[in-house]
Parts: C-alpha cells; sequence; structure tokens
C-alpha cells in the first residue's frame, strides 16, 4: 500500500494567480506540437525539451535519446511521454539525481516539470516521501500525471516557467547541485574560516637557521651579594660566666 501525498498548503495564495508580468526577452517560448509545421520545428521542440528538463545549454551527444525523439516525430508518443522519458534517463539522474538530495531534487523536478517552485518547506516533505517510498520513476510518474501538469500544459506542450517572481529564469540561475556537493568535489578548494587555512599558510612558512656565533661580554656585568646573616638585627651574643661546667 503506497503511502498517499502528505496535504500542504501554498505560502501565499498570490503563488496560484496569474502572474502580470510585461513580456520582455526572458518571458519564455511556448512550444507545441500542433505548432509544428515541419521536421525543423519539430526539432526546436525536442531542443526545447532537453534544456528545459536538463537544464544545459549544450546537450552533449550521450545524453541524447535517439529512440525517443524518433517516437516523438512519428507521434507514436506525445510531448508528455517524451518529457517523462527524459526524465527516467540515465543522464538526468547522473546530472540531477545522484549529486543532490531528496529535497533539492523535488526543488529542480518541480521547476522543471511543472513550471514552477515548490510552495514550502512542508511541499518538499510531501514529494520527498515520494521519492522514498515509490522511487524516481514513481516520482516523476505522479509529476508528469499530477492534474497541475495536465492543465497547464497538456499533452502537447513542453513545460516552461509559469511564474517568475523576480530574477532570471530557472534555467539561469540553478545549477545542477547545491553547496555541499560541491564542497565534497572540492576539497582542497579554499574555505573560508577553515582551520586547513592557516595549517597551509603556517607549512609554507620556512624559517632559516641561525649560523653566526654569538658574543656575550660579562666583564661589566655586576654578581649581586647572595650571603644570608641569620642573627637577628639589634641583639649580641653574650656568656653566662657564672654558670658552672662539669669537667672543666
Amino acid at each position: 500500500m503506497s503511502i498517499p501525498l502528505l496535504a500542504y498548503k501554498p505560502s501565499s495564495q498570490n503563488q496560484r494567480v496569474s502572474g502580470y508580468e510585461v513580456p520582455n526577452e526572458d518571458t519564455p517560448r511556448i512550444y507545441r506540437a500542433e505548432d509544428c509545421i515541419d521536421d525543423t520545428d519539430v526539432q526546436q521542440l525536442i531542443w526545447a525539451a532537453y534544456r528545459q528538463v536538463f537544464s544545459e545549454h549544450e546537450i552533449l551527444k550521450s545524453f541524447r535519446q535517439v529512440n525517443l525523439e524518433s517516437q516523438l516525430k512519428n507521434r507514436a508518443i506525445t510531448v508528455r511521454d517524451f518529457i517523462r522519458g527524459l526524465a527516467k534517463t540515465e543522464g538526468f539522474y547522473t546530472l540531477v539525481v545522484e549529486t543532490n538530495s531528496n529535497y533539492r531534487v523535488v526543488e529542480l523536478c518541480l521547476k522543471r516539470i511543472l513550471g514552477r517552485a515548490p510552495y514550502n518547506k512542508d511541499e518538499e516533505i510531501a514529494w520527498s516521501i515520494k521519492i522514498a517510498t515509490k522511487g524516481l520513476g514513481g516520482f516523476i510518474d505522479a509529476l508528469v500525471d499530477s492534474e497541475e501538469y495536465q492543465t497547464n500544459f497538456g499533452d502537447n506542450t513542453v513545460p516552461y516557467q509559469r511564474r517568475r517572481f523576480k530574477d532570471r529564469p530557472f534555467n539561469l540561475v540553478t545549477p545542477r547541485y547545491a553547496d555541499y556537493w560541491r564542497d565534497k568535489l572540492e576539497d582542497e578548494r579554499y574555505k573560508w574560516g577553515a582551520v586547513n587555512n592557516f595549517l597551509e599558510m603556517a607549512r609554507s612558512i620556512k624559517p632559516k637557521a641561525v649560523t653566526q656565533n654569538v658574543t656575550v661580554n660579562t666583564a661589566n656585568i655586576k654578581i649581586p651579594d647572595m650571603t644570608r646573616d641569620n642573627k637577628p638585627q639589634g641583639t649580641r651574643a653574650s656568656i653566662d660566666s657564672s654558670a658552672s661546667f662539669p669537667f672543666r
């Protein structure tokens, strides 16, 4: 029996309201299958899906899924199935899942699949439990098959960033791993306040050995008088002559 998704509420109701941003160069372009007229349009839709899921601006050849691309071009699968397939590939696992905690995976998947950031920590906890109970595949299926995905993207639209409160788009500001993984990969990297910084500095200092002869002049040194007088001051020793001593 699978555990149902925990209930959570948005931190603000404004997160459910459509944005009123003025269109500019950062406004996402929407790619739909019904808008594709020729193979060039289909190829642009495929690259848009890669950029959205992998968040890589230069897709490596090893990450490409030729079989999925072929099925999409032949209309054997929908765009939604293509997104599902990309999120379950080994490349996505290597780039996103392997280098992050479950909370971070939830954050990235919500941004790339549902097109929005998590509402709050409660939502991250709820979805991370889904990962722990159903695995990554079950988590991806839950997102792609969710009512929110169907309402906003349907079967033929590539997910995009639906609402941005500030800064640049997700794909430009979100690295693929967090600080703790970066520090793990770069153990020799300079870290502010770390003890190793001072140890390295101490090891780099090489004091020179003193080879010069040192001469000490003792001619003018005055040695103080260290003798002690055990007699109390102001008293004199006296002998009593009237005393009688035997064997005199």
